[in-house]
């Protein structure tokens, strides 16, 4: 049972039950299993992006593009170091703070957790939301409760979609102010307040009982009484998540860290122009930043964000004045960042996944 004490902060989360996190694993991969059609529709979206993308560099003259990227130099090894030492730390310490104290994982261990996580859905073709089920996994592994695990990952997914709104507003703010152009402001606003809208519901729903809701609808399609355990460990979740938003305070320092995550982010832009030599300012570095990562979150179908990011780049650098290649290597400096922090963190996570079943199989071999 869950009991929450004075002041909204969770007393006690309990001991869950074997056959609880059983229920509750059940329930979480049931649910996030993606059905053939989805599938095919997230790499026909792959290969439009990959076409888009190619077309976006052979567009551009690759000689200078290639001068540009080679004269940032040993920049790009800084940019990668910066968004490891920087932003994937206070995302970190955002997730950190939603953990009940009893439950805490320490900030070491989410810390890479969260880089594996980033990777994954970085790399993975998965729309985005693989890494996230791959940071709850490795939580519980490393001695989260099940619940826990799955519930503040999802209330951290939640508040960073609001706090990204709030991003994309200072960066319409500041792109008006740098460029006096107001066509796009419109269309970016209304398309931020379908977002939010949209996460308003979720949260909602959240509130209102979703993993009991999805586990009686999978129990009743099983036809099984075994299965009818599943509604148990989705009303657990529930509840877990339900405790997450009554602390307050915990809500108010993720949301805090993430903004802070999201602005400092933007550090990693100014270094890339520095290196490029081109107007190097805050305000340039933070509109990059959160044009670009509307843009990439508005397609979030896109694996990888792949032809959606270099365009967002491309189309944000024209109204700063960025010349054409230097918006192209720009992204391509972003990409070659993803990679050189994404490959390790998948070979990590495969790592991981190996050993545990190598042990699994010795230990069934042993009986």
């Amino acid at each position: 049972m869950i009991r929450i004490g004075a002041g909204g902060e969770a007393a006690c989360f309990g001991s869950a039950r074997r056959r609880t996190l059983w229920c509750a694993t059940e329930l979480v991969t049931t649910t996030m299993k993606v059905p053939g059609k989805i599938q095919l529709t997230v790499w026909l979206l792959g290969i439009a992006g990959a076409a888009l993308f190619i077309a976006i560099i052979l567009h551009q003259d690759l000689s200078k593009v290639a001068e540009a990227f080679a004269a940032a130099g040993w920049a790009i090894i800084g940019i990668v170091a910066y968004h490891f030492i920087v932003p994937v730390f206070l995302d970190a310490v955002a997730w950190w703070v939603l953990f009940p104290r009893s439950d805490r994982l320490p900030v070491r261990k989410l810390l890479w957790m969260r880089w594996i996580g980033e990777s994954v859905s970085t790399l993975v073709p998965s729309a985005a939301v693989g890494g996230d089920v791959v940071r709850a996994r490795l939580a519980a592994i490393n001695g989260a409760p099940l619940p826990i695990a799955a519930s503040t990952v999802l209330v951290d997914l939640t508040l960073g979609v609001f706090t990204q709104a709030a991003f994309t507003l200072l960066g319409v703010v500041l792109l008006v102010g740098v460029t006096g152009q107001e066509n796009f402001v419109r269309p970016t606003l209304i398309g931020t307040l379908i977002g939010v809208v949209g996460v308003v519901g979720f949260y909602f729903v959240q509130r209102l009982g979703m993993f009991r809701f999805l586990a009686k609808i999978v129990a009743r399609m099983a036809n099984s009484p075994e299965w009818q355990s599943l509604v148990q460990g989705g009303e657990t979740l529930d509840q877990t998540v339900r405790a997450l938003y009554a602390r307050r305070k915990a809500v108010l320092a993720c949301c805090a860290w993430t903004i802070l995550s999201l602005v400092l982010g933007s550090g990693e832009i100014w270094i890339a122009l520095h290196a490029l030599d081109l107007h190097a300012t805050i305000a340039n570095a933070v509109i990059l930043q959160s044009m670009v990562l509307t843009v990439r979150s508005a397609a979030f179908a896109v694996p990888s964000g792949l032809g959606v990011q270099e365009t967002g780049y491309y189309f944000v650098g024209q109204l700063l004045g960025i010349p054409d290649y230097l918006a192209i290597t720009l992204a391509l400096i972003a990409r070659v960042r993803e990679l050189a922090l994404g490959i390790p963190g998948v070979i990590c996570w495969q790592l991981i996944e190996a050993r545990r079943l190598w042990r699994r199989r010795l230990a069934a071999s042993a009986r």
